[in-house]
């Protein structure tokens, strides 16, 4: 009799004491992210608290079906990979202009069904691409996303972006302790409680937290125990052909991002992203945007925090992140429970961010270590790839004056650097150059880095 083949960690379900705890860690790494898109859009068109509290609802409840699809999948659609799904802020520019000048919300879900079709109709496209991305250009991507994911860490520590006290060393104190309670637990705990290292630093903050008045639970009183997102809350869609097209852009970037973050947790979990599972993924993407057009809420992407905290925790499990999914789920369903979840302090989450998102970072360190960098271009396309990727973090308004449709592209760190990489791996590493000069012992052709970079991730890993 054959023994039973061993399950993929991946695929493995672990205990329902350990998934709820897993899952629940997952969702307090990306709330605050999750609901930034629609307080941001929603304040910008300066919606009452009612109709506010309704997109945000609208949005966690479409996270969690995400979530749901791209971890579990069915048919062609999803990944099955631990993927958060939440709203890419690469569309909030874009969105705010078309919200506030171009038809309201009803335009602003047109574009986003229609981007969400397009998306899945071009997620096969993008599946036969993922031969340029050999480990040169998603060690880069990766680093890229790690860094550019600091400063919203940063932001968090001191208080909250636009907080009446960023800044203030008590907010600062509380993440650095938050972050050693991080450190701790993954230093000196048993196993189990270091895999979710990030949860009890966050309930430890939060517990230290409440009685220094950090916390205002003012909002749980006032939320309603049910809501139910139905479609069309804000009206029929329109179809505007301006505001379509710069959702189209929109969709292009975060169908490179999704892209960097499938093929990153492919290579955290020892499951390696196929063409045809990066297009499967890529039309779980889309499928989530046009519900999130139906449903009152915003385009959607894989978030690439969550990638640090599967990096960090080691827990490789999609069932966890569905878990995570399920709970989205109820914080829609269950309004009061999300302004629970949302009433922890932003220092408590830097303190944590910051150990994730640097995780990120290093993983991608981590990959470029298997890239050969002897004589050859490999070290430009890096440095060229990190330095663009980080302009708009470290300058924000360093293309205002430029076209929008080029801001919705450049704005982002993660798809311009991830563009970069791809266009400059083709140029040193894909199209004839000048004649190579004979190697050198224990090294490559200058100009020839093909060999550097042209191993498939699975002969890599």
């Amino acid at each position: 009799m054959t023994a039973p083949s061993p399950v993929h960690p991946v695929d493995e379900i672990p205990p329902v004491r350990q998934l709820a705890a897993f899952g629940l860690q997952h969702v307090l790494a990306m709330y605050a992210g999750a609901v930034a898109v629609p307080l941001i859009v929603g304040g910008a068109m300066k919606l009452s608290p009612a109709d506010l509290a309704y997109l945000i609802t609208a949005d966690l409840l479409v996270c969690g079906i995400a979530t749901l699809v791209q971890c579990v999948g069915f048919w062609r659609f999803g990944v099955r990979l631990p993927i958060m799904q939440g709203c890419t802020f690469a569309a909030v520019s874009p969105m705010v202009l078309i919200g506030t000048t171009g038809g309201g919300l009803p335009a602003i879900y047109g574009s986003v069904i229609v981007a969400g079709l397009a998306i899945t109709l071009l997620a096969p496209v993008f599946g036969r691409l993922l031969r340029f991305f050999p480990p040169l250009v998603t060690g880069t991507v990766i680093l890229i996303i790690g860094v550019s994911l600091l400063p919203v860490a940063g932001n968090w520590a001191a208080g909250g972006a636009g907080s009446k006290d960023f800044g203030e060393p008590k907010n600062l104190g509380l993440a650095l302790f938050v972050l050693l309670v991080v450190l701790g637990v993954q230093r000196f705990a048993p196993a189990f409680l270091s895999r979710i290292a990030v949860l009890i630093g966050i309930a430890v903050g939060l517990a230290v937290a409440i009685p220094f008045g950090f916390t205002d639970f003012g909002g749980v009183g006032d939320a309603d125990w049910l809501g139910i997102s139905t479609p069309f809350h804000f009206g029929a869609p329109t179809f505007h052909v301006s505001a379509v097209v710069s959702m189209l852009v929109v969709a292009l970037v975060t169908m490179t991002e999704t892209t960097g973050d499938l093929i990153a947790v492919g290579e955290l979990t020892g499951r390696g992203v196929e063409p045809r599972s990066l297009a499967d993924g890529l039309r779980a993407d889309g499928l989530s945007t046009v519900l999130g057009g139906v449903f009152n809420t915003f385009p959607y992407t894989a978030y690439a925090q969550n990638v640090g905290l599967v990096g960090m925790t080691r827990v490789r499990s999609r069932w966890v992140v569905a878990a995570a999914g399920g709970l989205l789920v109820l914080l829609g369903l269950l309004p009061k429970l999300g302004a629970v979840v949302a009433a922890i302090p932003a220092p408590v989450l830097g303190g944590a961010g910051l150990v994730m998102f640097g995780t990120v970072a290093a993983s991608g360190l981590r990959t470029l270590t298997q890239v050969d960098f002897r004589d050859n271009h490999n070290l430009t396309v890096v440095a060229v790839s990190v330095a663009v990727g980080m302009l708009p973090v470290g300058v924000p308004a360093v293309y205002a004056k430029f076209p929008d449709w080029f801001q919705t592209v450049m704005n982002s760190g993660i798809s311009a650097g991830c563009l970069t990489a791809i266009v400059l791996n083709l140029l040193f590493n894909h199209l004839p150059g000048k004649a190579a000069s004979a190697p050198e012992a224990g090294g490559l052709p200058v100009g020839g880095g093909e060999q550097g970079v042209e191993q498939s991730r699975e002969e890599v890993v």
